[in-house]
């Protein structure tokens, strides 16, 4: 295999450039030429290119984002689409290609592969949502994130008596509420998986203010029953011994630099990635299995397969009490 593309899908992630790093040094030290196409696989469909060198990726290990650009495309679902978008991978001489996205940018990894067209999937995703390995990148970063902000609240919640509600990312994904939640010490976690009454709420809170509680700390997963401001004005509307806030962070845990194991994983990937390629691998997902960077058959888990970890729920009960 003498030329191999690259693109990043979906979201951006902290660590999808130090893969695209990794991926280009080592496909160039094994003597094949890398394209990084732009946009996702929107720059597939509009054919946008530029070949990538060392020196054209020197520095980019600690930044954020991802330098080929990212997002989505609704154009490349249609199967006339792909199979156009291959025709032009072949025309330019493209044999191998390597996705980095979430569980959306695997469905076009399927989609690809089943058109005879040998490529790999890397997943990254803030959400860690991808089926079929332990971790993603860019959401140890997206964590930390989120767990610096809640410390920093803590102590206005603490001076105020006050309901802090924090809403991170995750539509059907609890994993970054959890994760934070469990780091910073929240009270209360509420995420899509597991929904919870609104008195269960109430009733935490008056248990928190028996023990002498002066703050009150939810973590709340933007796809759960509630939105921050509607479950704060539902709090300060009832009789409750704290007075509620909210915060939501938003964009900022997509962006900022990867952290150490970000950058490390990512760089891993890439490597294990390109190698899969290399050895005549394809519809594979370099996945992380118990502390090793192997590729794993997309075919032994479903295209429609969710995440769920009930580990995480069961820690957060035992260490929020």
């Amino acid at each position: 295999m003498r030329s191999i593309a690259l693109l990043a899908s979906g979201g951006d992630a902290p660590g999808m450039n130090a893969c695209i790093r990794a991926v280009t040094r080592t496909a160039i030290n094994h003597g094949a030429e890398v394209w990084g196409i732009s946009n996702g696989f929107q720059g597939m469909v509009d054919q946008q290119t530029e070949q990538l060198t060392s020196r054209s990726v020197a520095g980019i290990l600690q930044r954020g984002g991802s330098v080929l650009g990212a997002g989505r495309c609704l154009e490349f679902i249609d199967p006339a689409v792909q199979a156009r978008c291959v025709d032009y991978l072949r025309g330019a001489g493209v044999e191998g290609l390597i996705v980095i996205g979430g569980d959306g940018s695997l469905r076009g990894v399927r989609a690809l592969n089943a058109l005879g067209f040998s490529v790999v999937g890397v997943p990254g995703s803030i959400d860690n949502d991808v089926p079929g390995t332990d971790n993603s990148i860019g959401a140890d970063t997206a964590i930390n994130t989120a767990v610096e902000a809640i410390d920093r609240l803590r102590d206005t919640a603490s001076a105020h008596h006050r309901a802090m509600i924090v809403e991170v990312m995750g539509r059907h994904s609890g994993y970054i509420a959890y994760m934070a939640a469990i780091a910073s010490g929240a009270e209360m976690v509420i995420v899509p998986e597991h929904p919870i009454e609104l008195q269960a709420v109430f009733d935490e809170m008056e248990a928190m203010q028996q023990h002498g509680k002066r703050h009150f700390i939810i973590v709340l997963a933007e796809g759960a029953k509630w939105r921050a401001a509607e479950l704060t004005q539902l709090i300060n509307d009832a009789d409750n011994p704290y007075d509620a806030r909210y915060t939501v962070l938003g964009y900022i845990q997509r962006g900022g630099s990867p952290s150490a194991l970000d950058r490390t994983m990512a760089t891993r990937m890439g490597v294990v990635a390109v190698g899969a390629l290399l050895e005549g691998k394809s519809n594979v997902l370099v996945a992380i299995r118990d502390g090793m960077v192997v590729p794993t058959d997309l075919s032994t888990f479903s295209a429609d397969e969710t995440k769920s970890d009930p580990w995480l729920q069961e820690v957060f009960s035992v260490t929020s009490s």
